[in-house]
């Protein structure tokens, strides 16, 4: 054996010398502490696994029964064997929750874009309106107009009807004057044969119906209604044409008036109402120092009101 070989075994030695080693008891007691120790961790380690998976599947649950309420009953220990590794540990499966039927989750169609109106049958009325521009009034032929038309704030789309109240549905109203001549081209400073009071009012969603039927019954009921002492004017309904969705035309007789004195005869009002879905108009014809209303003339006007309406509501 080489001197250098001899030299290392002699350096070994003495360094185990140096360093006692434990006995066979010491030992055991360090392998059983080592062994509690990873068993004690995989313990743990699989009560935090099963105890989630049970939390998460009392949640979902609870969420598919709408509230978390206690438990039926004293919950039940659970007994946990000790594993030797995590990995060898699998989870319990969670119950899917119950499917919601369609039906419950199913959310309203959107409205249409534009102008909605609900009808009283519930469907959206894509054609109804928000405010009411100058080009819903129709344009008076110029060669009996005898003035430009004037639009009005305020003021009676109606006679009173012995005080039948007809404005509660009423979202918005405009209103115009009218002047005309009954013959065509008069010379300027011609006096006028009779005048319009003209309106444009939308009805709350699926009511104009019910305005219009209103106002039927409020002249039924009206047949006679006295304006100043002495003086009384009657009201009476007529076909009202074919004109809108429907229309309504009223008569109104007046006893004639000259020179602020009663005078013999009596005077013809026409009012021709005509609704289209929610939007009403209303052409009042007033005349003009005692002249009647023309029936050719208020159906003119009438059907020139009802397609400038349609025009701009389509």
């Amino acid at each position: 054996m080489s001197r250098d070989v001899s030299d290392f075994y002699r350096s070994l030695a003495a360094d185990a010398d140096g360093r006692p080693l434990d006995g066979p008891g010491e030992l055991r007691r360090r392998t059983d502490r080592r062994a509690r120790v990873r068993a004690a961790g995989g313990v743990f380690l699989v009560a935090l696994l099963v105890a989630g998976a049970a939390t998460g599947t009392r949640l979902v649950l609870a969420a598919d029964q709408g509230t978390v309420g206690p438990p039926a009953g004293p919950p039940v220990p659970t007994v946990i064997a000790p594993s030797p590794s995590p990995s060898m540990v699998t989870p319990s499966p969670v119950t899917p929750s119950r499917a919601t039927p369609s039906s419950a989750t199913s959310s309203p169609k959107a409205t249409p874009t534009g102008r909605p109106s609900a009808t009283s049958s519930g469907t959206q009325d894509p054609r109804m309106p928000r405010s009411i521009p100058d080009r819903a009034f129709f344009t008076q032929p110029a060669s009996t107009m005898a003035a430009p038309p004037t639009f009005q704030q305020g003021g009676e789309v109606l006679p009173d009807f012995c005080g039948a109240d007809l404005d509660g549905r009423v979202v918005q109203t405009r209103s115009r004057v009218l002047t005309y001549h009954l013959t065509p081209d008069q010379p300027e400073g011609t006096v006028p044969y009779g005048t319009y009071r003209n309106s444009i009012s939308i009805h709350r969603p699926g009511r104009a119906d019910d305005w219009m039927a209103d106002l039927r019954r409020a002249v039924r009921e009206c047949p006679e209604q006295e304006t100043v002492p002495g003086r009384s004017n009657r009201h009476r309904l007529l076909p009202g044409g074919d004109f809108g969705d429907e229309a309504v035309l009223i008569e109104v007789r007046e006893p004639a008036w000259e020179a602020g004195e009663p005078a013999e005869g009596e005077v013809l009002r026409l009012i021709r109402v005509i609704r289209i879905g929610d939007v009403v108009t209303v052409l009042w014809e007033m005349g003009w120092e005692g002249t009647s209303s023309d029936r050719r003339q208020v159906d003119d006007y009438s059907r020139r009101a009802e397609r400038a309406i349609s025009n701009w509501l389509d």
